[in-house]
């Protein structure tokens, strides 16, 4: 065995750590009030929550994030220069493909049959910088803040990667949900 292998041993975790093989009853009681995290079963195992028999409601999720770049990057982009295309045009359609495919990349999504997603993209010279905005609706029974995170994320990676041959010091961020409305908890705004 070379003497370098020998060396490296791989991280112990401590029993708490390890998870899906925890007793509920032997965890400290704010990690026992799994009522409150939804994908979450009594024993604490994750499961795929039924909304069978919840009502089918109006439901709205808008979603924002920006990347950053060099002024010189987003030039080339207000431009339509890059060599790879129509940076926004792409990106807009990515953003809603994604949407669309959220259940197949977050596991516990349910497969929605959206009926809206619209992607909005905001040039910001002062800042060097581009915002997205992913706006998603349906009507059913559980919400779309999920898809319109997802929508936001893969808008902004399909910009990283269409510019990256100029600017691979691109920074993704400030991705969060702006509102959200329909559902049993109502609207919310941030």
């Amino acid at each position: 065995m070379p003497a370098w292998d020998a060396q490296v041993k791989p991280p112990v975790r401590p029993r708490s750590t390890v998870i899906g093989r925890q007793n509920p009853s032997r965890l400290p009681p704010e990690r026992t009030a799994m009522s409150s995290l939804t994908h979450f079963d009594a024993q604490g195992q994750a499961h795929m929550v039924d909304v069978g028999a919840k009502p089918s409601t109006h439901r709205i999720a808008v979603a924002e994030g920006r990347i950053t770049m060099k002024p010189e990057t987003l030039a080339i982009v207000q431009a339509g220069t890059a060599k790879k295309g129509d940076v926004l045009g792409v990106a807009r359609i990515a953003a809603i493909m994604a949407a669309k495919k959220t259940s197949d990349l977050i596991p516990l999504c349910h497969p929605l049959a959206l009926t809206r997603v619209a992607v909005e993209f905001e040039l910001e010279p002062e800042s060097s910088s581009i915002l997205c905005t992913a706006t998603v609706e349906l009507k059913g029974q559980t919400g779309v803040e999920m898809e319109a995170l997802t929508a936001v994320q893969v808008g902004l990676l399909t910009i990283y990667d269409m510019c990256k041959a100029v600017d691979k010091g691109m920074v993704m961020g400030g991705v969060r949900v702006l509102e959200k409305r329909g559902g049993k908890s109502g609207n919310w705004g941030n």
